[in-house]
């Protein structure tokens, strides 16, 4: 299941994660994001229990989209223990974004 991240947990979901984390970046107003809405959560029901699947809409937390410097959606962040190891922009396959929570 993924998790909803926003100014308000996202420092404790995803930079304290233990696990490897992947932070969907999107918009409620974004086709390309709605078209990998379901790719996301067969990621995240496959990797239950050993890596954080995290969504966070930008419009609601500007300031952390500001902060990983996400200028377009779907953008997909990859952290390890709390840094930025990969990105991903844009709407790609699943075994794209399983192959760098694979390899990381």
């Amino acid at each position: 299941m993924e998790v909803i991240v926003n100014a308000a947990n996202f420092d404790e979901v995803v930079l304290k994660s233990e696990k490897p984390v992947m932070v969907d970046f999107y918009a409620t107003w974004c086709g390309p994001c709605k078209m990998m809405a379901p790719v996301v959560e067969r990621i995240a029901e496959a990797y239950e229990g050993k890596a954080v699947i995290a969504k966070l809409d930008i419009d609601e937390a500007i300031e952390i989209a500001q902060r990983y410097r996400i200028m377009s959606v779907p953008s997909f962040v990859f952290f390890r223990n709390g840094e930025v190891v990969d990105t991903v922009i844009g709407a790609v396959n699943e075994k794209e974004l399983t192959s760098r929570l694979e390899e990381r």
